[in-house]
């Protein structure tokens, strides 16, 4: 399957934007990235393992968060994950 890395993450993947992993399940897959790329681990995950909560994971249009069996849904070769960090910041301009 496919993951997709966003652009400030990218710089832990050797500058790759989509990396293919072999895995059973969402987990699986995660785990299979950041066995290959370690630098991403501390990023992606919580000392105690547990996903950031400020990544968002999504497979294929769906949030991992809402699916039923989380982390542990079941993947396919033909699906893609894709991690996007959640961005928070100061005023627009549109508020000025």
């Amino acid at each position: 399957m496919k993951i997709h890395i966003p652009t400030p993450l990218r710089a832990y993947t050797e500058g790759k934007e989509t990396i293919g992993v072999t895995a059973e399940n969402v987990s699986g897959a995660l785990d299979a990235l950041t066995t290959q790329f370690p630098a991403l681990r501390q990023h992606l995950f919580t000392p105690e393992g547990k996903t950031r909560s400020f990544v968002n994971i999504y497979l294929n249009d769906d949030d991992v968060r809402y699916l039923p069996e989380k982390e542990a849904a079941p993947v396919q070769e033909s699906d893609e994950l894709t991690i996007i960090p959640s961005i928070a910041g100061g005023c627009c301009s549109c508020c000025l």
